[in-house]
Parts: structure tokens; sequence; C-alpha cells
């Protein structure tokens, strides 16, 4: 997961320098489809009663995002999309050692974007926010350790496996809202960060209240819309 991350962030450098190289314009009128390429920091979030929710310190992760944008009018569209999420949070240390989860989901989001045009380049600033659903498809828990002996064990997903996130199991279904905001250039570049909010308790059968189990993501992307 660290090596993938790292080649995330290598995406970030290399489409960076292209798009400080960019000058042609593309006004785009119509649909249009783009793809989203960048880092996650996502972390647990636990609900206490009568008390401030705890949370996890954050991992470092990637996206890779596809998405249609369908306008409905001349500010605002609908961005449908699908895409490749990493997620997770440190869970804990035992001693020195560091133990977390590296997980990864399908998503799909659906956003009402509105946009700010920036002049008649047709760049603009671009806010927006919607709900998403997600399938846990693969994971893993690694303790990470300082001698070089890390271990990892599989994560399980699915109400059926029971247990908890001590356990390392995980419901299969995540559903939540994204808020995103960023700025499209005229000619196709875009560079943006979103916020995950995850809605649904994570823990095989839970149902929320005390120790409710909910994901909170960071990411910041490069893009390039077609």
């Amino acid at each position: 997961m660290k090596k993938i991350a790292l080649l995330a962030v290598g995406f970030l450098m290399a489409g960076s320098s292209a798009f400080a190289q960019t000058t042609t314009t593309t006004t785009t009128t119509g649909p249009s489809w783009g793809l989203k390429v960048g880092v996650n920091l996502p972390k647990y979030s636990f609900h206490a009663e009568d008390a401030e929710n705890p949370e996890t310190k954050t991992t470092t992760n990637f996206h890779v995002r596809a998405f249609v944008d369908l306008p409905v009018g001349a500010m605002f569209s609908i961005q449908p999309g699908i895409g490749l999420e990493g997620k997770g949070g440190e869970v804990g240390q035992i001693g020195d050692a560091e133990i977390k989860d590296n997980t990864m989901w399908i998503e799909v989001p659906v956003n009402l974007v509105g946009k700010i045009p920036l002049g008649a380049t047709g760049s603009n600033i671009f806010l927006g926010a919607g709900p998403y659903a997600a399938l846990g498809v693969s994971g893993e828990r690694v303790t990470d350790t300082n001698n070089g002996t890390d271990t990892s064990q599989k994560i399980k997903f699915g109400d059926e496996q029971g247990g908890s996130l001590a356990t390392g199991n995980l419901k299969s279904l995540d559903l939540g809202v994204n808020f995103m905001g960023g700025v499209r250039l005229g000619s196709g570049w875009l560079v943006g960060a979103q916020y995950g909010l995850g809605l649904n308790d994570l823990r095989p059968n839970g149902e929320g209240g005390e120790g409710k189990l909910t994901q909170r993501v960071w990411s910041f992307s490069l893009g390039y819309s077609f």
C-alpha cells in the first residue's frame, strides 16, 4: 500500500509539471468526463455518548476516480462517478509498533457541483457535495514495527463475519457524504480536495449508538476533464 501511495504522489508531481506547462484553452459546454488520481488521508471516528467523538490517527493511501459532468444550467452540473478508494486508519499501538488498517473500496458518488467562472478563459472554481456508496473489496491490518519485522492479517468484510474492529472485521458497505472543491482550468486540468464523511456503522452487525465506527477521509487530487 505504501508503494502504491508513493506512486500516486509521483503521478501528482508529474501531472503538476504538465499542469504548469499547459496553455491551450478548451471550453466545455456539454457533457464531459474526466479522471482524477491522488492521495487519501483516512482515519476512523468512534461515537461516544456524552463525549467528543474520538478519532484515530490518519494513514496514507490513494485513489483513482472517473467521473461524468452533466450540465444542468450555466453554473451547475451533476457528477456521477466511480472510483477505487484507499481508506482505513491507525487502529492503535502496542509498544513501539503501530497497527494500521489499509482497505480498498469501490465507491460510487453522485455530486451536485456549482461552478464560478474565472473570466472568459473557461476556467472556474467548483464546489460540490453529494452522497456516496462504497463496497469493501480488500484490506489488511499491518503491524508496523521499527525493527523491520512487520506482520499483516487479512481484513474480512460482511455482517456475517461478526466481531469488531479489534478483530479486524468490517461491514462491507460504507455510506456517507462527500464535500469537494477545487479549480478547473480552461485547458482541462483540475486540482481539488475532498472530505468524505462516513455515516453508517462499519462494525459487523453494528447498529449505531455507543462505539459506532465511521470513516473520515481527506483527499487531494490532480485530474483532467476531456
